[in-house]
């Protein structure tokens, strides 16, 4: 863990994001999460709607002020920065959001958006704005003729194509996807998501990459952390969150994943009870009230994330209980997504 922290592109200490609800106290929607996000690579974060998992994002990339806690952009604290340290950071800090056509400038040409970082920045202007533009356009596989069109002329997945070309023009080093394909029709998420991958490779990129879709995630991501309720509750590489899973949470969602699997019974797991409220939680794990493995001392004991293995950190005290439970289940044989 201490080298990780050492050798992160960005990481977090304790990141706390509330938000005060009149007459009802405060929200926990990010609630003491540290984890470190490190050169090169994919962090998958997944979970439930509602958990938390978008104020993330929007906290990192400071569109939203921590409540408390620490952002720190290699090793340096960015947690509050002056506006030219924030103008400097959106170089190399970008997002590309869920709803591509929510967030391009409906009354702007794709031109016009994609030559906006290089005039805020002053990198370019005249025959060298357009041919950057252009360069740019060709690098995520936008035809010239799209330029010149407007976002509600495009259809979602040319305009997330724009999105990315967008997040991508100053050459940034680390990225969050919020969603990037959930908003998009099956047979043109593969095309962003590869579109993804390679603009990694080719220019050294770091993701906090996040979904619902663990199908996408285990494609995309290196590590994949899961998050209930404002928490991590577990993080580990992606081979084995999904066939060593030790969270109680983690092993209903992954059990709920649609997959073919010919004579064998569905083995889900059905969480019965109700999620508890954000606002003001209780004392205790936040999931032992839908746990099916929950004793007394989880429901009165904050479970802490620990590394139980190498890299591989849950926060639960029974994690054992859980391995010996779920060995040999049929869905950590291998997750296979049924596609209409």
């Amino acid at each position: 863990m201490e080298n990780n922290k050492k050798n992160a592109l960005l990481r977090t200490e304790n990141l706390k994001e509330y938000f005060k609800i009149s007459g009802k106290g405060y929200l926990h929607a990010v609630d003491n999460i540290s984890l470190e996000i490190m050169p090169n690579e994919t962090l998958g974060l997944v979970g439930e709607s509602g958990c938390g998992k978008s104020t993330v994002g929007n906290t990192l990339m400071r569109l939203l002020k921590p409540t408390n806690g620490k952002i720190f952009y290699k090793g340096e604290d960015i947690t509050n920065p002056s506006k030219k340290k924030k103008l400097e950071l959106t170089k190399k800090m970008q997002m590309v959001f869920q709803d591509p056509y929510s967030s391009l400038n409906p009354r702007k040409t794709i031109r016009s958006i994609l030559s906006e970082p290089f005039l805020i920045n002053k990198a370019a202007s005249g025959i060298e704005l357009e041919e950057k533009v252009n360069a740019l356009a060709k690098r995520v596989g936008l035809e010239e003729y799209v330029l010149g069109q407007f976002p509600h002329e495009l259809d979602g997945g040319k305009r997330q194509m724009v999105g990315i070309a967008r997040a991508l023009a100053m050459n940034p080093e680390f990225i969050v996807c919020d969603e990037p394909v959930s908003a998009l029709d099956v047979s043109v998420q593969a095309t962003i998501i590869n579109l993804l991958i390679d603009m990694q490779k080719e220019m050294k990129l770091s993701y906090l990459f996040i979904s619902h879709d663990l199908s996408v995630v285990r494609h995309i991501s290196d590590r994949v952390a899961v998050m209930y309720l404002g928490q991590i509750v577990e993080i580990a590489k992606t081979d084995t969150i999904f066939s060593n899973t030790l969270h109680p949470y983690s092993v209903a969602l992954l059990s709920a994943v649609p997959k073919i699997q010919f004579g064998q019974e569905e083995e889900r797991i059905v969480l019965t009870g109700d999620v508890p409220s954000p606002m003001n939680p209780k004392p205790g794990c936040r999931f032992a009230p839908r746990c099916w493995m929950a004793c007394e001392e989880c429901k009165n004991k904050d479970q802490h994330l620990a590394e139980v293995e190498d890299g591989h950190y849950v926060a639960c005290m029974r994690w054992r209980e859980v391995r010996e439970k779920t060995a040999g289940q049929a869905w950590k044989k291998g997750i296979e997504v049924e596609h209409e």
